[in-house]
């Protein structure tokens, strides 16, 4: 963690989740630390680690399966990064104002202009 960046902390963590499963350090079915415990090794807020995992599992990247733990996915490469682009646009579409409607527009103009 590199608590002079300007980048959030859940964000340095979320990054460095995505690039071991990139590199192949993490690979599909590696149980994750529980989030107090990543937190504490981190020095950060449990809630900070929480926000990580979340923002990993709705891209795709991991699964929460309760008491079980955060699991690394085995969704293939180019379905994970899909969702994490498609995460970030609609940030971008929200900070703009963008309709979703208008949103979903772009993406379909863009898609047809290959």
């Amino acid at each position: 963690m590199d608590a002079a960046s300007s980048t959030p902390p859940y964000e340095q963590v979320r990054a460095q989740v995505i690039a071991a499963i990139e590199n192949g350090s993490l690979v599909a079915g590696t149980k994750l630390p529980p989030v107090r415990t990543l937190a504490t090794e981190l020095n950060l807020a449990a809630n900070t680690v929480a926000r990580a995992y979340k923002e990993l599992e709705e891209a795709g990247f991991v699964e929460t399966r309760g008491r079980a733990g955060t699991i690394v996915r085995g969704a293939d490469a180019a379905t994970a990064q899909g969702a994490a682009a498609a995460r970030e646009f609609a940030r971008t579409a929200r900070r703009l104002g963008l309709s979703p409607a208008d949103a979903i527009e772009l993406v379909r103009a863009a898609l047809a202009d290959g």
